[in-house]
């Protein structure tokens, strides 16, 4: 998907690059909503964990910005476009390849900030990531995650494609259960699997790590997503480590 130019996985361009470092930082964990500036605040100086948020869109901008940088990934080919804008820009990144839900290379309470866009929806367990987090954070550290709204997944989504509304699956919802049929409608070789996790699981699962929630926005896909007309399909969420 990202050498093929899909519109999530397109790098920042030069001049949002240079508008980083000029004071204005923008970055998105949703598809079209920026975070709030208050979610950010000033990031200089302080260490920030990108995680599963390759494909230089998020890292570039912070580095700019004057963070310190660490991208975190299972794709390579999304740290190397990290990497190669990086050296375009005179940026330092560190880039390390994984799974989410394995924190284990990082020492607990390492960042001091967490940006995650939507990736929970490739992972089957979500409550693993949370936990990882809380651990690496230093106290009084945030975490921000853009996920999927469920109610997307409850849908047939080869007719959804169709402007059909048909309810077909319950969550949580696992890519696995398709007939071969339909995985082939739906995906060809090159998109991954994707999970449906309860909001119980994504919002209340940081809850249960020991986060406290002090920000939320939801989202829209922001083309022509039949479902998106009509609600939004996005949230993100901001938590914070209780310090002491």
């Amino acid at each position: 998907m990202a050498l093929q130019g899909d519109r999530f996985y397109r790098a920042v361009t030069q001049a949002e690059i240079e508008e980083a470092r000029n004071g204005s930082l923008v970055i998105r964990l949703t598809p079209t909503k920026p975070v709030p500036p208050q979610w950010l605040g000033t990031v200089a100086g302080k260490r920030i964990l990108c995680l599963a948020s390759g494909g230089a869109r998020q890292a570039p901008l912070l580095a700019a910005a004057g963070a310190e940088v660490v991208v975190f990934d299972l794709s390579e080919q999304q740290l190397a476009r990290d990497q190669e804008v990086a050296e375009q820009a005179q940026l330092k990144l560190v880039t390390i390849a994984g799974d989410m839900r394995d924190l284990g290379c990082f020492d607990d309470r390492e960042f001091d900030l967490i940006v995650s866009p939507c990736a929970t929806c490739f992972c089957p367990a979500v409550q693993p990531i949370w936990d990882e987090c809380f651990r690496v954070l230093r106290d009084g550290g945030k975490l921000m995650t853009g996920f999927i709204n469920p109610l997307h997944y409850i849908f047939d989504a080869v007719e959804l494609y169709r402007n059909r509304f048909v309810v077909r699956h319950k969550i949580p919802y696992s890519d696995l259960v398709l007939d071969p049929e339909t995985k082939k409608q739906l995906s060809g070789p090159d998109r991954p699997l994707e999970f449906g996790h309860s909001l119980d699981s994504l919002i209340g699962g940081q809850l249960e790590a020991g986060f406290l929630l002090v920000g939320f926005f939801d989202d829209h896909w922001g083309g022509g997503d039949p479902l998106s007309k009509r609600i939004a399909t996005f949230a993100a969420t901001l938590v914070e480590k209780p310090t002491g």
